[in-house]
């Protein structure tokens, strides 16, 4: 089996566990925003899911990262390595967890939350999922994807499950929107039952040479992923902060916070396929990384990810006239930003693929230089555009953050790992996808039949323009 292969069978796999479940838990925005919370209790659930994704790179201290270089090393026990991974993880969670629930009622007060608790909630929901990151990563490494799926999945279904049973059936009004982190805690302490063998049989080490090492790998690849949160999550916050009053007619800043969250989850189709792409490729690339080849097979890898994210872009942004009776009619003001976030999220599974550089030469103190340059765009970005472009300046920024990073990440790779990248062909099947929605877009059918089948048909033309171009090249690929 070509390695290409391999590689898109585990992606497939991961797919089953990762987007599966974040697809139905993108049911729990139809449940949360169709009379159920307003805009601006939407508004409150979206910062604290945004403070927590920032929060959880902290926690887990890039640690997952780590793992990989260090268990695959020649001459490791990935055992041991496990057991100092998962030693520093629980040292650093335990350690916030506490601190959390201590100064619950300040941290509360500061947020503008209403009831301490949801503070408690959240931080044991992150010790939870700390707790069982590097389990998660051994079994990604160790290529056990049926177990991973099977954990994710039943985690969401419980997750749906709680949700309902609390807003539906036992819903009391004192409580709101805590109920969705009860849900999630409730949901997420699963995990620690699945991997139940795994945590018992676990004992904390410390070794004097390999753990500064490690500590040393990881803690620029925690920078990182808080920079990358930053970015991710802290635009859909920055409404809060810098939308002029009376931007949108009869709404509050607040109030736009919760439409701009609604209709950021649209983004989710993008980033579920880069998700999965990324506990597949991880994984794979340290494997691969000796092999005097690895160039040319990274840079085929980047080159049919480039053209699946384009199908993905094509197929939600000339949907979203269909997918919008997923949220409420009331948030679907900001719908205009889907085709900018996720043309913004596929740039961000580009740098990803093109950060492998970094990760594979040990200079990941690289990717924390490119991902801070990103968090100063999303910040400044946000900041001059949202009092002009409102919710589409938020969706600019994102753009401009993440190609902003692929560029440099690809620069600098060139200089310390080349690899040789299709970049003009890449960037032309953007452009041309990009070009191609904006001109469908354009189109209005009003019967939604009509419409819905003739963004059927653009979709399998494009699919098999696409084919046509890349027959051979994929033929000799996969062989």
């Amino acid at each position: 089996m070509s390695k290409l292969k391999q590689l898109a069978g585990e992606t497939v796999l991961y797919g089953i566990g990762s987007m599966l479940p974040r697809v139905l838990n993108f049911f729990l925005v139809i449940l949360h925003t169709k009379n159920m919370f307003s805009q601006a209790e939407y508004g409150d659930i979206t910062k604290l899911y945004a403070w927590v994704g920032v929060i959880n790179m902290v926690y887990m201290f890039g640690m997952e990262t780590a793992f990989f270089r260090f268990a695959t090393k020649p001459n490791t026990d990935p055992n041991r390595i496990f057991n100092l991974a998962q030693t520093s993880v629980l040292v650093t969670s335990i350690t916030l967890t506490l601190i959390f629930i201590v100064f619950a009622n300040p941290i509360g007060s500061s947020l503008q939350i209403s009831n301490p608790k949801f503070i408690t909630w959240l931080a044991l929901t992150m010790l939870i999922d700390a707790a069982v990151a590097i389990p998660f990563a051994r079994l990604r490494l160790e290529k056990k994807a049926m177990q991973f799926a099977s954990a994710k999945i039943v985690n969401v279904l419980i997750l749906i499950g709680l949700n309902y049973y609390f807003l539906k059936l036992t819903y009391n009004p004192e409580i709101g929107i805590g109920y969705v982190f009860m849900a999630n805690l409730m949901a997420n302490s699963i995990f620690i039952l699945f991997f139940i063998k795994t945590l018992v049989s676990w004992r904390p080490v410390w070794d004097k040479s390999i753990s500064p090492q490690m500590l040393s790998y990881a803690y620029p690849v925690m920078i990182t992923g808080v920079a990358g949160m930053i970015n991710e999550m802290f635009s859909r916050t920055m409404l809060d902060w810098w939308l002029p009053e009376n931007f949108y007619q009869g709404l509050t800043s607040k109030e736009a916070g919760g439409v701009f969250g609604a209709c950021y989850k649209f983004a989710v189709f993008m980033n579920l396929g880069i998700q999965a792409f990324r506990y597949a490729a991880e994984p794979f690339f340290f494997s691969n990384a000796s092999d005097k080849k690895s160039p040319e097979l990274f840079s085929k890898i980047n080159h049919y990810f480039v053209i699946t994210c384009c199908i993905v872009l094509l197929g939600v942004s000339i949907n979203v006239d269909l997918l919008k009776h997923l949220i409420g009619e009331e948030f679907w003001g900001g719908l205009s930003i889907v085709p900018v976030l996720l043309l913004a999220y596929l740039f961000l599974g580009i740098y990803y693929n093109l950060s492998i550089w970094f990760k594979l030469t040990d200079k990941t103190h690289y990717g924390t230089v490119i991902t801070v340059l990103g968090a100063a765009l999303t910040i400044g970005g946000n900041l001059l555009l949202i009092p002009i472009f409102g919710f589409m300046g938020s969706a600019l920024a994102a753009l401009l953050c993440y190609a902003t990073m692929a560029v440099v990440c690809y620069w600098l790779g060139q200089r310390y790992y080349p690899i040789p990248y299709t970049v003009t062909r890449d960037i032309g099947y953007v452009i041309f996808t990009y070009l191609a929605l904006v001109l469908v877009n354009q189109m209005q059918i009003k019967d939604q039949w009509v419409a819905t089948s003739f963004h059927a048909l653009v979709i399998i033309l494009f699919a098999g323009f696409v084919y046509l171009v890349e027959r051979k090249n994929f033929t000799e690929s996969v062989r």
